[in-house]
């Protein structure tokens, strides 16, 4: 959610960096918003005082005895308190009908964000790790998968398409992982762990940027709550309507989740495999923090996902995301894309943002700074990573000719010791 007050003092910039974004210009529009709401306030403000003023005068009339004229001061009275509520009324409308627009406008993109309109247009910051040889052609995670208990046929009977079936190895892969993502973050870099609770209420989409104009990309129950996409929506909310005192920022959480997404953009894409399905789960970060501290945070956010990567033996770049290609509520978003040998590409496999006061707004989520001032937090979230993704990278990243996958060390552990997971005939 934008700040009228910053648009209304610079419409200017604010339309120069929605341009950016590939975004209409709006700042016409919600200064008009803006205006009438404010004169309806001043309205309501001379009515009112008006009205005052003639109470007063009442009392006086019937002090002096001068009954006709408090019965026409006290009419008068009863016409101001119609137009009042009149006015109440239209106030309300006019408050809402502000809210709306602001709330389906994206945040702007930051100073150093790169212009452009889509991914191609994102910006290498570095490339990390080295790419597997292989003495034969490595082949992609749907083809050597299904005989390490990557079950897509059983997963479309059972949820249809865009849901799979893990049993054996490949599940137990997927558990390793998810622990040991949640052990390096809260062992090794001060996240507290969560379990949030992944049924929210419409607010609490709203809060992260999810609702309204998201909906279509979501599932919903029949009572009206919805099924999270991310653990972000429920740990940045835990949060909303506080005021944290400065001393406890950054608070860093992190949660282990069923994530599940309607997919109602991505048509097509990647329809065979385990990359993007309805149901997955997800390591996710979130930081809350005073704003001279998101800048920092989102470098060290991203460099704990890095991390996790590392550990992992895992190639991988990140890439500085344009502004044409952040997500609603980003204001700077590092994308971390991981080799997949069997594709021959980098791939997407954590994202990290900063969204600033954006998403604060939206929840009233404050805190209070040593002037003893109370002003937004900001909000930052990340991958950490998503475990459906690792697992594909960790397959084809260590699979071998006979169909067999090499278990990287740090996981090892996790899987009382196997270092090889073995196709069933």
């Amino acid at each position: 959610m934008h700040d009228i007050r910053a648009i209304r003092e610079n419409p200017e910039a604010f339309d120069a960096a929605l341009t950016r974004r590939g975004a209409e210009p709006q700042a016409e529009m919600l200064v008009a918003l803006d205006e009438a709401r404010r004169a309806l306030t001043t309205q309501q403000q001379e009515a009112q005082t008006r009205r005052n003023e003639l109470s007063k005068q009442v009392g006086q009339a019937k002090a002096a005895k001068d009954e006709a004229r408090a019965q026409a001061l006290m009419a008068e009275v009863a016409g101001l308190k119609q137009t009042l509520e009149d006015l109440n009324l239209a106030q309300g409308a006019a408050d809402e009908a502000l809210r709306t627009a602001l709330a389906a406008i994206p945040n702007l993109p930051a100073a150093d964000v790169p212009e452009g309109t889509s991914e191609d247009d994102n910006q290498l910051v570095h490339t990390n790790g080295t790419q597997p040889a292989f003495a034969f052609t490595p082949r992609e995670h749907h083809d050597f998968g299904p005989a390490l208990g990557l079950d897509f046929d059983t997963g479309a009977v059972l949820g249809g398409s865009r849901f799979t079936l893990l049993r054996g190895p490949a599940a137990k892969l997927h558990r390793a992982l998810g622990q040991f993502m949640l052990d390096t973050l809260t062992g090794d870099h001060g996240y507290d762990e969560c379990v949030p609770p992944v049924l929210v209420r419409d607010e609490i989409m709203f809060g992260t940027g999810q609702l309204p104009k998201f909906a279509e990309d979501s599932f919903r129950t029949t009572d009206g709550r919805w099924l999270i996409p991310t653990s972000e929506v429920s740990l940045t909310n835990s949060v909303r309507e506080q005021i944290l005192s400065g001393e406890e920022l950054p608070l860093r959480l992190t949660a282990l989740t069923p994530c599940f997404r309607s997919e109602a953009g991505a048509a097509g894409r990647d329809t065979r495999g385990f990359i993007r399905q309805h149901q997955f789960e997800k390591v996710e970060m979130v930081s809350i923090t005073t704003p001279d501290q998101s800048e920092a945070e989102h470098e060290r956010m991203t460099a704990c996902a890095e991390d996790i990567l590392t550990r992992l033996g895992l190639s991988f770049r990140r890439m500085l995301l344009c502004a044409g290609d952040m997500g609603f509520s980003a204001t700077r978003t590092y994308d971390l894309e991981v080799w997949l040998p069997g594709q021959a590409r980098y791939r997407e496999i954590s994202s990290c943002s900063t969204c600033g006061d954006f998403q604060a707004r939206r929840m009233n989520a404050r805190y209070r700074g040593a002037d003893g001032k109370p002003g937004f937090v900001h909000t930052l979230n990340g991958s950490g990573l998503a475990v459906g993704r690792t697992l594909v990278a960790v397959l084809e990243n260590y699979q071998q000719e006979d169909g067999a996958v090499a278990v990287p060390e740090v996981l090892q552990p996790y899987l009382r010791g196997v270092n090889r997971l073995e196709p069933r005939a």
